[in-house]
């Protein structure tokens, strides 16, 4: 019986949906096509040659997420000088982007997933007591467009830190 009830419950999703996997280093990164705070469309060949630093980040204006932001805008410039775009993603809409862009001065691209399909597809959305969010993951993606390193549960004020001390000893040891 006990079975049975289980049985029950999975197929009404009480227990929430069953989420894809994390995609792991030397696994080409899943395709998406997403707007950013401006509303202009943004695609992984948008970056193709480049590195590609793609963070998601539960929600605009919380705190761990405003300090995430934060971190990857100061040091967007090293970044950039180590070749790599560096690209915002969670389930809120263009306006909120808008909106927590401007007020930080965010000077990359924060993608509006609010269908999931992107945030399921990278193996990263969640559910907590019917609010779904995308868990805070970083991929750093290499210029052929594979995942090069998955960071899961990262610390929103050393994660920038660590993408860009690994990019450097990435990019030192394919070169």
């Amino acid at each position: 019986m006990r079975r049975l009830t289980l049985l029950f419950v999975l197929s009404l999703g009480l227990l929430g949906p069953a989420f894809a996997a994390v995609p792991q280093a030397g696994q080409p990164a899943p395709d998406f096509r997403l707007q950013d705070q401006h509303g202009h469309w943004q695609t992984p060949a948008d970056h193709h040659g480049r590195w590609l630093v793609l963070y998601f980040y539960p929600k605009d204006f919380t705190p761990g997420c405003t300090t995430e932001v934060c971190t990857f805008r100061d040091d967007v410039a090293k970044l950039r000088q180590a070749g790599a775009d560096v690209v915002g993603v969670s389930l809120d809409d263009v306006k909120s982007h808008a909106e927590f862009a401007a007020k930080y001065h965010v000077p990359f691209p924060l993608l509006a997933d609010t269908d999931h399909k992107v945030s399921e597809a990278y193996g990263v959305l969640t559910s907590k007591v019917g609010f779904h969010y995308a868990k805070r993951t970083t991929f750093l993606i290499d210029p052929q467009g594979k995942v090069a390193k998955v960071y899961e549960d990262v610390d929103p004020e050393m994660n920038s830190a660590q993408v860009l001390t690994d990019l450097k000893g990435l990019k030192a040891s394919a070169g």
